[in-house]
């Protein structure tokens, strides 16, 4: 079951466990959630125990929900603002996140052609001269040491020149540089890179490379689908009674 699914109830009060077991969390996450300001401050009883509302669960699952797609700092921020009062802050937030998502996406389409285009290059045989660790950093546009680093974690291998131990990177090292510097570009993690490049050198074709790139691409429709379950969750707690009442008492316009 997701988060929200459960039927909402009337204005009734609520224990911590019926948050708790609404959202699928402990119920010291929940007291946590409200000390952290996600949730509007609870009453207590003559005992001192927390009494929960309506407006305390719907809280609790639209933060859940905007944190599963927006992820928990901007979630944080968007239910503080709220709770504050302030929804246009709220709102640039939300915007905010948007906007990385679709550049992202762009960025990993941007990648996916360039990539193609460099995988399908064929190193020139026989190898043409050999380039000075220097001299590829300067080619590709990256630091001596992003090279080092690279070579450390197994995706490059150069060759070391007899007793002077420089590094003599071939064309197809620096194929393989260029596409490392692509890659990483687009955020992917060393270990998928060096699937990518061992497919690519095993293979001599791209498989694992559009396999990344797709793998990729399906993670940001998935992120980009959650991200509009978390707005609809914050749509519907601006619009109930008590965020309409609080919205109206500071001159916001809730439609």
């Amino acid at each position: 079951m997701g988060v929200g699914s459960l039927p909402l109830v009337g204005r009734a009060s609520l224990r911590p466990v019926d948050l708790a077991r609404a959202a699928g969390v402990s119920t010291q996450q929940v007291r946590n959630y409200e000390d952290a300001g996600l949730l509007p401050p609870a009453a207590r009883t003559p005992t001192g125990h927390r009494r929960y509302e309506e407006r305390h669960r719907s809280a609790l699952l639209t933060y859940r929900a905007l944190a599963a797609g927006y992820g928990r700092d901007t979630a944080q921020g968007v239910i503080r603002a709220v709770h504050a009062g302030d929804v246009p802050r709220a709102l640039t937030l939300i915007d905010a996140a948007h906007a990385a998502l679709h550049e992202e996406r762009r960025t990993l389409r941007a990648t996916g052609e360039a990539l193609e285009a460099v995988a399908e290059q064929a190193p020139p045989t026989p190898p043409s001269t050999s380039m000075r660790i220097g001299e590829v950093a300067a080619h590709l546009g990256v630091r001596t040491s992003a090279l080092r680093v690279w070579e450390a974690a197994g995706l490059l291998s150069p060759d070391r020149a007899p007793g002077t131990e420089h590094r003599r990177y071939r064309p197809e090292d620096v194929r393989d540089a260029q596409m490392i510097r692509m890659l990483r570009q687009g955020r992917h993690p060393l270990s998928q890179i060096r699937v990518i490049l061992d497919g690519l050198r095993r293979t001599g074709d791209s498989a694992a490379l559009r396999e990344a790139i797709a793998r990729r691409r399906a993670e940001l429709v998935q992120r980009s689908a959650a991200m509009l379950e978390g707005s609809a969750h914050l749509h519907r707690y601006l619009n109930d009674d008590w965020g309409q009442g609080r919205q109206r008492r500071r001159g916001v316009a809730v439609s």
